[in-house]
């Protein structure tokens, strides 16, 4: 591709790309990244090598996908413009696809969705209720553009925000845009975009940095990853358009190397956008100057907090320093310095092209636009979701997410990583937004939510959590490294049927301690995970410590397995399953389990469709 030197070549290529494209071929898009773990890769080859033995390459074109969300149904295919959606896809149906939909235009009803509840297939994307129900601002055009090729996203309106801040606007104008959207950090923390870049923009200095945070390590969480390899060259606009906005001149993307596919992509994206005079000096011919490294994180969880993730770029060993003075005075190689998740600068191209108003008038009063998260756990319906802020629970794992798993009830979900907190079932009808979350004791965190149902031992999550935490502290500050220590004691003592009344208080006082005294995020919010399981689950708690029972059979001192005869309807399966031939019974009348044979692994429980083993 020619260097594009004026904002006007950026136009003409644009409009040569469309001129390029032959509105009657067929394509056909699927996932080359998470898809990937279910072998979308041989998907790929064989599509491939079936088009070129039908001759059809001037007739399809296939797509190289980011994620398209639906990571439930993967590999996940659709071909346009029909927009007919094909999922669980593989390589030996590619022959009947090309053969019955690209040649004679019939669907392949075998491979389509079907609705659990009529059992109706579903032939289009946009009528399937995952999707349907969404809206899709930031993730728009990840899963619908091959991200390693810059053509693409410049075809779906991509680098027109940046066209428009070079042409039309003042650096102050785009801070002020920012400001007026109500844009809050998506790592995190929620803090107002716009009014970090006006401070760092105001901050004295010539030498200014950006930073792009991808270093997302919350379990369950897979957000960034997937907009850093379907769309990463939205990232990079919005980088560019903020380096404009507060004077800097070289940016950053942290992205955990445990990301391999996400700096493949970005790496592309860089090279293409330099190649291009997108990235570099006097990009599109109007003087600006700046220039993208990616830097890799080791793993560390810790880095994910700002300050620990720039003392790592310098190349020190990544831990949080106290504040003041803020990044945004004295920052990255202590000059001025501005980081934002990799999703706020997704959200900042969207701002910057519909305009302020325009963004403001998605969401709720404190919490603006529309957030992506990951939905994982016990629910049917897994994968990446976006939705506008104030979306309530309910919408969301059952509208969206399509309810729990096996017909179980909910129990709760967790939100905001690690550090986040449980939402009981009472709350199911909550909106979605950093005050509620705040209020009913989690955090918004970077979007995970992990869902629960009645086989998950509240007070095992908590102990779970602060495990996680405690093995990812820098050990830096007192608060956070022996408050945990102790959180995770009183937590194991209880699980294993060694806890006291008196452990309330205990956990209570150490996690507040916590909250007011740890250096950073980390040790700030840890006590959330003991605090709101607490808070909504306390019975769970007391059964643990008085009854010295856990009735979702979990903690394996505190329960044993039993088969409820009036369930158990004699299918044998238990007792196939059973790796200690535990379980005993004749077939069509009801098993019995020897609790002195029985290892309580769990597989009998998991494996009864009558849901006649219980724990007692």
């Amino acid at each position: 591709m020619e260097r594009i030197t004026s904002i006007a070549d950026l136009e003409d290529l644009r409009n040569s790309i469309f001129a390029k494209r032959d509105p009657a071929m067929i394509s056909i898009r699927l996932c080359n990244t998470g898809c990937r773990a279910r072998k979308s890769v041989k998907v790929f080859e064989s599509l491939e090598q079936e088009i070129r033995e039908q001759g059809l390459e001037r007739k399809v074109a296939v797509k190289r996908t980011g994620c398209q969300g639906f990571c439930e149904m993967g590999p996940v295919m659709v071909v346009e413009p029909e927009n007919i959606f094909y999922c669980r896809v593989k390589p030996k149906d590619v022959a009947e696809i090309v053969a019955e939909t690209v040649q004679a235009g019939n669907v392949v009803e075998r491979l389509l969705w079907k609705d659990p509840d009529s059992g109706e297939p579903v032939v289009h994307e946009r009528d399937i209720p995952y999707y349907k129900k969404q809206q899709k601002n930031i993730s728009n055009s990840t899963g619908r553009i091959d991200p390693t090729e810059i053509e693409e996203y410049i075809a779906v309106g991509g680098y027109s925000a940046l066209s428009k801040v070079l042409s039309t606007m003042q650096p102050a104008e785009v801070v002020d845009t920012v400001v007026a959207s109500g844009l809050r950090g998506r790592g995190g923390g929620g803090f107002p975009t716009g009014l970090k870049w006006r401070l760092c923009a105001a901050a004295p200095g010539d030498v200014k940095y950006i930073i792009a945070n991808g270093d997302e390590g919350d379990p369950g969480a897979f957000m960034d990853r997937s907009l850093m390899e379907g769309d990463p060259h939205s990232i990079i606009e919005g980088m560019i358009i903020g380096a404009y906005a507060i004077g800097a001149g070289q940016g950053f993307i942290y992205v955990r190397e445990e990301y391999p596919i996400a700096i493949e992509h970005l790496s592309i994206a860089i090279r293409q956008a330099e190649e291009c005079g997108l990235l570099g000096n006097n990009i599109l011919g109007t003087g600006l100057n700046f220039s993208i490294n990616i830097n890799k994180g080791a793993g560390a969880f810790v880095c994910g907090e700002e300050t620990a993730l720039m003392i790592s770029i310098e190349g020190r060993s990544g831990t949080p320093r106290s504040r003041p003075p803020y990044p945004a005075i004295e920052g990255l190689f202590g000059k001025p310095s501005v980081l934002n998740n990799v999703e706020s600068f997704g959200n900042i191209t969207q701002i910057l092209l519909n305009g302020a108003d325009w963004y403001a008038g998605i969401g709720t009063v404190g919490s603006k636009g529309t957030k992506i998260f990951s939905l994982v756990g016990k629910v049917n319906n897994t994968g990446l979701v976006e939705v506008e802020m104030g979306t309530t629970l309910r919408e969301i794992i059952f509208d969206i997410g399509g309810g729990i798993r096996n017909n179980r009830n909910f129990k709760a979900v967790q939100t905001g990583g690690p550090s986040g907190g449980c939402i009981p079932i009472s709350k199911i009808d909550m909106p979605v937004d950093y005050d509620s979350l705040r209020e009913a004791g989690a955090i918004m965190g970077s979007g995970g939510m992990i869902v629960m149902d009645e086989t998950s031992c509240m007070v095992d999550v908590a102990r779970y959590f602060l495990n996680f935490l405690l093995f990812e502290s820098c050990g830096k500050c007192v608060p956070c490294r022996e408050g945990m220590q102790q959180m995770h004691e009183i937590l194991t003592n209880i699980c294993e049927g060694r806890g006291e009344e008196s452990d309330f208080d205990l956990l209570t006082e150490l996690a507040n301690f916590m909250t007011t005294s740890s250096l950073c995020g980390l040790g700030g919010t840890a006590g959330n995970p003991a605090l709101s399981t607490i808070r909504y689950f306390r019975h769970e708690y007391e059964d643990h410590i008085h009854e010295k029972k856990c009735r979702a059979g979990v903690c394996k001192n505190l329960f044993t397995y039993a088969i409820d005869e009036e369930l158990c309807n004699g299918c044998t399966l238990c007792a196939v399953k059973c790796p200690e031939e535990a379980v005993s019974g004749i077939k069509k009348e009801p098993h019995t389990i020897d609790t002195e044979k029985c290892i309580k692994c769990g597989i009998c429980f998991s494996s009864c469709k009558q849901k006649a083993v219980v724990a007692v």
